[in-house]
């Protein structure tokens, strides 16, 4: 038993001799290598064919929780979003081009201008009459660039702001004389209407039903009155009734100038140069400037003591 473990012993380390001084550099060139698994990405996804024409269909905003509709125009949830955009409009192409070449009011190209009346009509928008005096200055500036340097945007921003002149359809009206030979003419003056009623005659003047002295104390407001006849040596062919409302008597004695200008004009027009020159026609707009928080009066305000 000795004799076998001992023989068991010298074939161990035999073994182990012959082996050699190479082997473990044959085991350190033979050691193997660990693969490192590399994944290649494709940029082409790989979808399975549709069996099913509505699958085709892409249905837009899937999987999305929070979504908000944005609207198109800035102006939508304004009172007036077509009105604000056309103002807009207007307002970045004077701040585009505002350093171009003008020319005076009175070389610009005449425009017929649209009315609040028909902007409204048009919009379909109750437009107030303050923020179209502010659109109506920003176009007329822009009118005032020099037409060979303007650029075509402006051109088409303005053509909406103004009306077509057709010499068949867009006329003046022109007042009539009824059947009883009478013609009526309307005036104003601030804050008082006058409507009146010339017919021929002797160069009688009622006033809401009074003669002209009991209607006007003043004999500056009689002759006011009057002085469309007057200035046109008419006063002995014509009557007139007037209907007056509002205001002072002042201002009742002007708007009445206009009015009887107006209906003298119905029955010759040919005195419609001598009754402009005189200042029968042309309406008078200037009004007394209302009063401010905190004055006294329009401009008038307390007086300031520093100390």
């Amino acid at each position: 038993m000795a004799s076998f473990a001992s023989s068991l012993r010298h074939i161990k380390c035999h073994r182990q001799l012959t082996k050699g001084s190479w082997q473990p550099q044959l085991a350190l060139r033979s050691r193997p290598v660990s693969k490192v698994d590399i994944r290649q990405l494709s940029t082409t996804e790989i979808t399975s064919p549709p069996t099913d024409p509505v699958s085709q269909i892409s249905i837009p905003f899937q999987n999305v929780n929070h979504a908000r509709q944005v609207p198109k125009s800035p102006s939508y949830f304004s009172r007036e979003p077509r009105f604000n955009d056309l103002h807009l409009k207007l307002f970045n192409l004077l701040s585009k081009y505002h350093d171009l070449p003008t020319l005076k009011p009175a070389d610009a190209p005449q425009i017929p201008w649209l009315k609040l009346e028909l902007v409204r009509h048009q919009l379909g928008e109750d437009i107030k009459a303050s923020q179209f005096s502010q659109v109506m200055r920003i176009a007329r500036r822009l009118n005032l660039i020099e037409p060979s340097v303007r650029p075509p945007a402006i051109d088409i921003a303005l053509r909406f702001l103004s009306r077509s002149v057709d010499s068949v359809t867009t006329f003046r009206k022109v007042k009539l004389v009824d059947k009883h030979g009478r013609a009526v003419g309307v005036g104003k003056r601030k804050s008082s209407t006058a409507r009146a009623f010339v017919v021929e005659g002797t160069g009688e003047v009622f006033i809401n039903g009074k003669p002209l002295n009991e209607a006007f104390g003043r004999i500056h407001d009689r002759e006011s009155a009057i002085w469309a006849l007057t200035s046109t040596q008419r006063m002995d062919k014509y009557n007139v009734w007037a209907i007056v409302r509002g205001g002072g008597t002042t201002g009742q004695a002007e708007a009445m100038t206009m009015a009887v200008a107006d209906g003298l004009v119905a029955h010759e027009p040919a005195l419609k140069t001598a009754l402009r020159a005189a200042g029968c026609i042309t309406r008078d707009p200037r009004t007394v400037e209302r009063k401010k928080h905190g004055q006294l009066k329009a401009r008038k305000g307390p007086a300031w003591v520093k100390r």
